[in-house]
């Protein structure tokens, strides 16, 4: 088993709740979203309790697992060269923007702007990714902006429930702060409610809900759960494709942590080719280990060219080191994958950017 991933309470955090007013009045929040399901819906990725990939399971040699896992535990942190990082301005999250404006805040966390509403990805804001103070991985480049200075939250997506994407006092913090609807896979809900947190939709695979102008789908991923020894594979996993509605829609897909598999091909014929992929390339090696749950650069590459995807946003690296390769490693083989492939066939355009670096797009984007 990996290593779980988690997150300290970030000191400062704790915030004032929010209150949106009209007049003297606080506005209600929007109801929650009713989820339906895809006419494709199936539960063969149910296990008795548990869930399973599309895939069948790899093995891996189990000592050989329990010693890699102790030596990356016990080993002092290594030093990297820093990741390229520039502050993010909240007044330039502000500014009006006619289609998609995406900021990258480093790890799998994406503040997505679309004009009806805003979504952040797997958020995280806190020093480390482990259950513990004093061990687990380290964050290596700041939060480029204080939490507290996001725009309004409409819609947290979570992916799964390891901590480094499942972060307990973001998600409180978020919740105190804007109220946003929680969208999470199925058996991550009952967590969030234990914290307090009540404006959270479970979805399965190849379900969906409508909610601010968007609809968004529930798509399969090639991971695992668990935040604990006993816990694994008890809650989904998942990936999140999202789209405006009209015949100039803006689509998203975001990949969560994945491995590679055959639900990339399945997302693009049931679902369109997004207009913007986020699609993790880092914590890839060793290879025998990681590779049923984490793409490598070049499968990255891959990935979202079957999805068809236009633009590609490369996340989940240069934050936390989780795995053996450099943590600047992943942009690299990238680029080199991508200048390999380039010359024979027409890829996506690849948005490399910084922590805490900014984009747009329109619909209508080549």
């Amino acid at each position: 088993m990996l290593f779980p991933y988690a997150v300290l309470l970030l000191p400062g955090l704790a915030a004032a709740a929010l209150l949106r007013c009209s007049s003297s009045e606080a506005v209600p929040a929007p109801a929650l979203p009713t989820v339906a399901r895809h006419p494709w819906y199936t539960r063969e990725h149910h296990r008795e309790g548990r869930f399973a990939n599309l895939e069948p399971p790899l093995e891996r040699p189990f000592w050989r697992s329990v010693r890699w896992i102790a030596r990356k535990l016990l080993s002092p942190q290594r030093q990297h060269p820093p990741t390229p990082f520039e502050p993010l301005s909240p007044h330039r999250l502000r500014e009006p923007s006619p289609g998609l404006r995406f900021a990258w805040l480093g790890h799998s966390t994406v503040l997505l702007q679309l004009p009806t509403a805003t979504l952040l990805t797997d958020p995280i804001f806190s020093q480390r990714a482990s259950p513990v103070s004093f061990a687990g991985p380290l964050r290596q480049v700041p939060v480029p902006l204080a939490p507290d200075s996001l725009p309004h939250i409409d819609i947290v997506l979570l992916s799964h429930d390891h901590y480094d994407h499942l972060d307990r006092a973001s998600v409180e913090f978020l919740a105190r702060r804007f109220d946003p609807l929680f969208l999470v896979p199925l058996g991550v809900g009952k967590r969030l409610r234990t914290w307090g947190i009540r404006r959270v939709v479970e979805l399965d695979w190849w379900e969906y809900v409508d909610y601010a102008g968007l609809r968004i789908h529930c798509t399969p991923a090639r991971h695992f759960s668990g935040r604990g020894l006993t816990d694994r594979n008890r809650t989904l996993w998942a990936s999140w494709y999202v789209h405006t509605h009209g015949d100039d829609a803006l689509r998203i897909y975001f990949a969560g942590d994945t491995g590679f598999g055959v639900h990339f091909e399945l997302i693009r014929t049931r679902l369109g080719a997004p207009l913007l992929c986020l699609m993790p390339i880092g914590a890839y090696e060793p290879r025998w280990f990681m590779r049923e749950v984490h793409v490598d650069p070049a499968e990255a590459l891959r990935a979202a060219v079957q999805l068809g995807a236009r633009h590609l946003l490369p996340i989940h690296w240069g934050t936390f080191d989780q795995a053996d390769e450099g943590l600047q490693d992943p942009p690299r083989q990238l680029l080199l994958e991508y200048r390999r492939r380039a010359a024979s066939e027409r890829l996506p355009q690849l948005h490399l950017l910084p922590v805490g670096g900014v984009d747009s797009l329109l619909s209508s984007a080549p």
